[in-house]
């Protein structure tokens, strides 16, 4: 026999019914919303100084921020994953990089230097001198190096994930890199994590 009992506290009048669908409705969205925690994948792709800022700030950022983070390091970005890091910066490629002198006389400390990127590349032992002064740079502004913010992230839960296929193509070792690495893995496996993701990010 089918139920026909009208609950008590369940409006009749179909203006109220529809009221209290919408407020039930909103109800439940906000503790949806609350009990959601965000996530973020990040693509890292590039194994120079400067650019292995970005991912790990990011992702110690939205680490410390409650986020759970994922970072793929494929290509030349798997580097960033090595028990020895020896990240250089070079200006080949990169037109929009500005060179400053982190130290010497105030009239000429923080300006940029007047040597087109193109003349940079042909000069011997311009990449080392670069890479010495960004690292002066970022330890006069108090900014963490690549292995402290590596350890952020490490400390944080970021996850951590090797690209296999990269692994496999340039005949590393897993030895080669540091015992964190969550997992090693190709685009197929990490895919799925990125779908879901509430950001992804290339870098």
């Amino acid at each position: 026999m089918m139920d026909t009992a009208i609950r008590l506290d369940t409006p009749t009048d179909e203006n109220a019914l529809n009221a209290w669908f919408d407020q039930r409705f909103e109800e439940k969205m906000a503790e949806r919303e609350a009990a959601h925690t965000p996530s973020m994948t990040l693509i890292a792709t590039k194994g120079t100084l400067d650019m292995a800022y970005p991912p790990f700030i990011l992702a110690s950022t939205a680490a410390a921020l409650g986020w759970e983070v994922s970072i793929f390091f494929t290509f030349y970005g798997l580097s960033l994953l090595k028990k020895e890091l020896d990240l250089k910066v070079t200006p080949l490629g990169n037109p929009a990089m500005p060179m400053k002198l982190p130290k010497g006389p105030a009239w000429l400390k923080g300006r940029e230097l007047p040597v087109p990127t193109s003349l940079m590349t042909l000069i011997p032992g311009f990449d080392g001198m670069a890479t010495r002064m960004m690292k002066q740079t970022m330890d006069g502004k108090g900014v963490a190096s690549i292995s402290e913010l590596r350890e952020l992230c490490i400390e944080a839960d970021v996850k951590l994930i090797a690209c296999q296929m990269t692994v496999d193509l340039f005949e590393y070792q897993q030895d080669d890199f540091i015992p964190e690495v969550t997992e090693w893995v190709g685009a197929a496996s990490f895919l799925p994590r990125a779908l879901e993701a509430d950001v992804n990010l290339f870098v």
